[in-house]
């Protein structure tokens, strides 16, 4: 969005010649209204192209640092700030508006079309999550919202001027049809954005994409309306400038692919097997092949290891599976696993996967390497798996459709999905289950994060499923399940030894005991006895007195 400006009163108009000329301004190629009209469309296009690379900026720090919420926030309140410092600066170039228009905006589509692949870069090559680099990616962030705030801050002024050029009006009219043209474009490019750039294009080709329409429209504006204007020289100097932005955008387009490529071997390392991007998140898988384990990796973080797989399915299934298990509901786990451990039981005639990534779902049931971990499970007759929103298919479910419910959902500290964790949520979660049934919920890492994981289990409870905590262990090095992908670990094995666990809870409408299903299969991984120890190592980390949360009171 540009700021507002509020132009000189009507007088003697500024010099628009060279640099120091005086007099009056050169004559237009063409009509006022015709002249008017284009600046108004350049006006349009600006707007768009700037809401784009906020939107952009968005995106890629959520995805690659989480915390939309957080980025969101930094974002948009250092753009809109140094928006404030574009408008001021711009006021020295009111004199030179044309060249100064032109050349500003030459600057802005190489800041803002390159700034989701030097982004990219430097989080998939300087170890974005650790080392010298760690905080490279934020650094990055801040300063593209800073740069890209000033030059969208310093376009008011200047266009301000070369709609007055055109044709002297009252500034109140000036303003309004300046501002009507920049919010109609700033709606046009916060719809192009998540309907047609980033879903068809991708985050990198969008960008440098909209760059070039940027560069291409703010030369054209300056050298086809206001070209007498400027010198000679300031002509070839504008036109050589734009030439190479387009030029360096054109040439970054054209490997973008080969650039994502390697930035994603980079990050995940050289056992890329498939990478694709649904409707919903990118999904990677690495490995199962020549012997190297299998990971599943959504939007960058790490949600199956095929290497501790087992030990959180099994910690996740099996102690909600002791008692009557006919009817089961698993919210997420569209890789399959979850359903997996669960058609292990005997007894169990119907199991709905909501998973709202139906693109995983068909990965899930269709790559050889998945498929085989999850033992098919989607070959099974029993399994019915939809895409849908959780909480949506919750509203409409029948009050005590199911024995048992698996939340198999990514962390709650990962702010997308902390309506899954609410309080209301688990309010309809209760109102689904049999009047016997039980809730198992994966609440992330409880020992790196205590004050999460208790407050999951202050909302079960305050929604009325007490809970019982438990904890598993693991060896793996990404940290447990959500983790985010360490563009370092390719160098030093993505399969090194590191203590790290995962943390449930099993809840009911009464406390429920924490056992085992005596008649079904003896898990892998899992022991009555390192069940029970798993409960005391989580008792021990407790955080009394937490607050539940809420939909509109998000504690996470």
């Amino acid at each position: 969005m540009i700021e507002p400006h509020v132009p000189a009163p009507p007088g003697p108009p500024p010099s628009w010649g060279a640099p120091g000329g005086t007099g009056a301004p050169a004559p237009l190629p063409v009509r006022p209204g015709t002249g008017r009209f284009l600046v108004l469309a350049g006006v349009f296009v600006c707007a768009a192209c700037g809401l784009v690379y906020e939107l952009e900026l968005v995106a890629l720090a959520s995805y690659l640092i989480g915390d939309s919420v957080t980025q969101a926030s930094v974002v948009l309140s250092v753009m809109v700030f140094a928006m404030g410092l574009g408008s001021l600066a711009a006021k020295r170039l009111r004199r030179f508006a044309a060249a100064g228009f032109g050349a500003l905006e030459a600057v802005l589509a190489l800041v803002g079309g390159s700034s989701a692949m030097v982004l990219y870069a430097v989080f998939a090559w300087t170890g974005g999550w650790g080392g010298l680099w760690a905080d490279g990616p934020r650094v990055l962030l801040v300063g593209f919202s800073l740069t890209i705030g000033v030059l969208i801050g310093a376009e008011v002024p200047l266009l301000m001027e070369l709609i007055q050029r055109v044709r002297r009006q009252d500034p109140g009219g000036a303003v309004a049809d300046l501002f009507a043209a920049d919010y109609v474009g700033a709606l046009v490019g916060g719809l192009a954005f998540p309907f047609v750039l980033l879903p068809f294009l991708g985050q990198l080709t969008g960008a440098l994409l909209t760059g070039t329409v940027n560069a291409v429209v703010g030369a054209a504006l300056v050298l086809g309306l206001f070209r007498r204007d400027l010198t000679r020289r300031a002509r070839w100097l504008l036109l050589t400038a734009n030439v190479l932005v387009v030029a360096l955008l054109a040439t970054a387009t054209v490997l973008a692919d080969d650039f994502e490529r390697a930035a994603r071997h980079a990050v995940y390392g050289q056992d890329v097997r498939v990478a694709v991007r649904t409707d919903v998140q990118e999904v990677v898988l690495t490995g199962d092949a020549d012997g190297r384990p299998l990971d599943l990796f959504l939007d960058g973080r790490l949600r199956v290891s095929d290497s501790d797989e087992r030990r959180y399915h099994e910690a996740l299934v099996s102690p909600a599976m002791d008692g009557p298990h006919a009817r089961v509901l698993i919210l997420g786990g569209g890789d399959g696993l979850a359903a997996r451990e669960v058609l292990r039981h005997p007894g169990v005639r119907r199991v709905d996967v909501v998973e709202p990534d139906a693109g995983l779902v068909r990965l899930a049931r269709n790559d050889p390497g998945l498929s085989a971990l999850n033992e098919h499970a989607y070959g099974d007759p029993r399994l019915h798996a939809g895409a849908a929103d959780a909480f949506r298919r919750l509203r409409s479910t029948p009050s005590a459709a199911y024995d048992v419910v698996i939340s198999d959902l990514p962390d709650p500290d990962i702010t997308a999905g902390t309506k899954l964790y609410s309080q209301e949520f688990y309010g309809l979660l209760r109102r689904v289950l049999a009047p016997d049934g039980r809730l198992a919920v994966h609440a992330g890492p409880v020992a790196d994060r205590p004050r999460t994981f208790w407050t999951v289990d202050a909302t079960l409870r305050a929604a009325g499923l007490p809970a019982v905590a438990y904890r598993v262990g693991t060896r793996d090095a990404h940290e447990g399940r959500d983790a985010a992908p360490d563009p370092g670990r390719a160098a030093a094995g993505p399969h090194a030894p590191a203590p790290r666990g995962w943390g449930f809870l099993l809840a009911a409408r009464a406390a429920p005991a924490l056992r085992l299903d005596p008649a079904a299969p003896r898990p892998r991984t899992l022991t009555p006895e390192s069940l029970a120890g798993g409960a005391r190592d989580a008792a021990r980390t407790r955080v009394p007195g937490l607050p539940p949360s809420t939909l509109v009171h998000p504690r996470y």
